[in-house]
């Protein structure tokens, strides 16, 4: 999702044949990205890959290429508007831009961004019935990606940002009429933001759902460039973009626990990046961790917290200040 706005196209492509080099066999897109979003950037990280698949001639097959087709517009109308209710017309097309813009013929993951239907998402806790409006059947959907499927352009399909309920009625509904079975779900899940571990946890791994962890680092909280400045100066994302911050990853619960994170790795002669990783790569509830980097070091950083392992002593460390912060988002 930086690739577009933080990361230039000669910088992102950089970053591509280093992780390919290194072993990295996963890519995830999405039609929204860059992020912070804004029209003027939306689909240029599918566009930056696509161009580094052309000019990388057999790169394509030897990677598994995942993207997103954004739910309602959330305030961003340059998205199919803002009465968008992912309707089989509108994901069908979001697909079609999509492999444009990656320049290949098939999608191997294609995943719902976040649902069409109301529902607590992205920090919100509570969910308010009040809210609902007319969307798409989560039915409608699955006809949409199964006739996706079934054309070739689409290998196996996936959610984002989803519930326990809302996994539960997509594999219900797939198998009582026939269609694709999601295969993921793509949530937060980090040492900051465990709320997949209430009850989506065991949702998954009865019904046979991958997690795809996305921001194991918490948007950055959890290298330590935040600890000594707050949320302010030059050191990334959050610091950058005022809006940012006054996402859910801005609140000052999620840095006050990042920071004791922080102390906490470096106790234990580990830096900040190499626990925060660690947790998510080694944990059984993670199918595979999505990092986003804007440098080689940052990559490199990442890829060489691969083998750090986490004693039991310090992962009932970390359960004991998750607990200590009470953080609802937790």
């Amino acid at each position: 999702m930086t690739f577009g706005e933080q990361v230039a196209e000669a910088d992102a492509h950089s970053i591509l044949d280093r992780s390919l080099e290194r072993g990295v066999n996963f890519l995830d897109a999405a039609e929204m990205y860059s992020v912070p979003a804004r029209a003027e950037t939306c689909g240029s990280t599918e566009t930056i890959l696509g161009n580094w698949f052309a000019k990388t001639p057999g790169v394509r097959a030897k990677l598994v290429l995942a993207t997103k087709v954004a739910g309602p517009s959330r305030g961003m109308p340059w998205i199919r508007g803002d009465n968008s209710g992912l309707s089989k017309a509108e994901i069908i097309n979001a697909c079609e831009g999509s492999l444009r813009r990656l320049q290949t013929d098939v999608i191997d993951l294609y995943q719902i961004h976040w649902p069409a239907r109301n529902m607590p998402a992205f920090g919100a806790l509570t969910f308010d019935p009040s809210k609902d409006k007319p969307c798409a059947s989560i039915l409608e959907q699955l006809e949409a990606l199964a006739e996706l499927v079934q054309a070739g352009k689409v290998r196996a399909v996936g959610l984002s940002n989803e519930t326990p309920y809302g996994v539960h009625e997509f594999v219900r509904l797939a198998e009582q009429h026939g269609l694709p079975r999601v295969d993921t779900v793509q949530n937060p899940y980090c040492l900051i933001n465990r709320s997949y571990e209430n009850g989506l946890d065991e949702t998954c791994h009865r019904l046979g759902v991958s997690l795809l962890a996305y921001s194991p680092l918490g948007f950055g909280l959890l290298t330590g460039k935040y600890d000594a400045t707050g949320l302010v100066g030059d050191a990334g994302r959050m610091s950058i973009y005022e809006s940012m911050r006054k996402q859910r990853w801005g609140r000052p619960e999620s840095l006050a626990a990042a920071r004791r994170y922080n102390t906490l790795a470096r106790d234990h002669g580990l830096t900040p990046s190499q626990l925060a990783l660690a947790f998510c790569y080694r944990n059984w509830r993670v199918a595979s961790t999505i990092i986003g980097v804007t440098s080689l070091s940052q990559l490199d950083e990442c890829l060489d917290a691969w083998p750090t392992q986490l004693a039991p002593e310090l992962l009932a460390e970390i359960d004991k200040i998750r607990w200590e912060c009470r953080d609802p988002a937790q």
